[in-house]
């Protein structure tokens, strides 16, 4: 049988995404000129991006893609722009000690940033180690990747738009694409526009800390930097302590644009539209709240009475300080809830207890339509009233109960999907861990059980921290080449919900 899938098309139109990357490779290489750094670096990279798309696009003049297509397109797309993004890095490296000159190291940070899962292999996150324009571009890759590239492509791209739809529905995080008017460009473009709106109000609060005194250490450069980072749940700072080197007034403010940022997107475009009544009526964003807020104060509680004695030089005791308590578990929870993966304490050192009410909120994940990594609110939703209803339906055999959202019907074939996704992501995820720790057993690295189980999760959940060596203030530098292989594809699957890759390995895609 041959081949039925016309993959010169879909990597004709990688040709064109790549050489769109040279945009963005101009504000690290304008950071570079700011403050006197060589330029080189980016300036080749450009010159590679430019070459390797012009040869790319040479393969087809085609731009029409049927399913198949498209989901080669976004699949290939993602992954090329992680290579390209790995050159900077790479280049930089030469002739030092950095870790990133490893092309593996190299591939697993751009990966990392551009599925904005926050994982890192840098040995040392520091202005002397590192350029303002490489620990920048760190930064905007995340940015990018957050509300996506296949939807910003879309958004600007005629031969893309055609093809829209099924693009974005391929790339964008949940189980359902919300079309917000009746051309999926114009969606893309709205999507967008509330995505910089947030980013640049998140700056101009940042900045005005930093005018006013609160917070001396948020320079123009730091509020951007992190403005690229939270709105995408990213988790990337140039700071080694994270937040945790800012003061508890810039650690509350990004409280809420986690929250925002965990948020469906759609939903703000409703209250610009003056229809803000949708936000708290939607039952997915009421148990997002709801699973943050509880989380939360059950941690509180915990931190309160003790459970994390050795916070001293990372954030403060919270043993019988109230305002610290809130602070910390607020801010961990939200953190890792959303899969941002930043930190202002170093949770490894917390009691059994306290680790386990992370653990939970790491698998909860954000809102579908929003930047945020993991299985989503709304699948647990689904899948917890499937439960109840198959429970019913044990005792009331003969009983129809659809399952409802909002007091809209969720048609059975959308149930069946977001029940195939959640388990296969649970069985990758499990898969995965074992693979981890035994590929560690087989090199004497030793590792925990409970490390392996974080490093599978934070991956594939693109929530970038895990437990002990790979915590918050900690890096994936130890492990083996192969066992981050392995992660690279995992914060690939994980950030275009698997199916899009995992069909690519089929027998069946390609051939009937």
């Amino acid at each position: 049988m041959r081949v039925r899938v016309e993959w010169r098309i879909s990597l004709a139109l990688t040709g064109t995404v790549l050489k769109y990357l040279s945009i963005p490779l101009l504000v690290p290489l304008a950071v570079a000129l700011i403050y006197r750094e060589e330029i080189f670096t980016f300036s080749l990279t450009i010159l590679f991006a430019l070459i390797a798309g012009h040869a790319l696009e040479k393969l087809s003049s085609e731009t029409e893609l049927r399913m198949r297509e498209a989901m080669l397109f976004v699949a290939i797309t993602w992954l090329a722009v992680a290579i390209v993004g790995a050159v900077p890095y790479l280049i930089a490296g030469v002739g030092t000690e950095s870790s990133l000159a490893h092309p593996v190291n190299a591939l697993f940070e751009s990966m990392s940033g551009f599925t904005t899962t926050g994982a890192t292999v840098m040995d040392e996150i520091s202005y002397e180690r590192h350029s303002h324009a490489i620990l920048l571009w760190r930064q905007l890759t995340q940015w990018l990747g957050g509300m996506g590239i296949i939807v910003l492509m879309v958004a600007i791209l005629p031969e893309l738009a055609m093809n829209g739809a099924q693009l974005v529905q391929s790339e964008a995080p949940g189980p359902q694409l919300q079309k917000l008017t009746p051309r999926i460009a114009e969606t893309a473009r709205i999507l967008w526009f509330v995505y910089i709106g947030f980013t640049l109000l998140y700056v101009i609060i940042l900045s005005t800390l930093h005018f006013t005194g609160y917070a001396p250490e948020m320079t123009a450069f730091n509020a951007i930097a992190h403005a690229f980072t939270t709105l995408p749940t990213g988790g990337f700072s140039p700071e080694a302590n994270s937040i945790a080197a800012f003061s508890p007034a810039v650690q509350w403010v990004a409280i809420p644009f986690m929250i925002i940022a965990g948020t469906n997107f759609a939903l703000f475009w409703y209250i610009l539209r003056g229809e803000g009544n949708l936000l708290f009526r939607n039952p997915e964003f009421r148990t997002y709240i709801t699973a943050i807020g509880t989380f939360s104060a059950l941690l509180a509680g915990m931190l309160y009475f003790g459970a994390a004695p050795s916070l001293s030089e990372l954030g403060g005791t919270t043993a019988g300080a109230m305002e610290n308590s809130l602070r910390q578990s607020a801010f961990q929870i939200t953190s890792l809830l959303t899969s941002t993966g930043y930190a202002t304490s170093d949770f490894v050192a917390w009691d059994g207890s306290g680790k386990l009410v992370l653990l939970f909120a790491m698998f909860v994940g954000g809102s579908a339509g929003s930047t945020g990594g993991g299985i989503k609110v709304v699948r647990w939703l689904v899948s917890l009233k499937f439960l109840r209803r198959e429970i019913f339906a044990a005792v009331h055999p003969d009983a129809i109960r659809p399952i409802r959202l909002g007091g809209t019907v969720v048609d059975e074939e959308v149930v069946r999907s977001i029940l195939g996704f959640t388990f296969m992501y649970l069985f990758v995820f499990v898969f995965a861990t074992l693979v981890i720790a035994l590929d560690a057993s087989r090199i004497g690295y030793s590792l925990t059980p409970l490390e392996a189980f974080s490093a599978s999760l934070a991956t594939i959940g693109n929530i970038g921290p895990g437990f002990g060596s790979i915590g918050p203030f900690g890096s994936y530098l130890a492990f083996p080449d192969s066992s981050k292989i392995v992660m690279i594809f995992l914060m690939w699957i994980g950030r275009l919900e698997l199916f899009p890759v995992l069909v690519l390995l089929t027998r069946s895609y390609w051939r009937s």
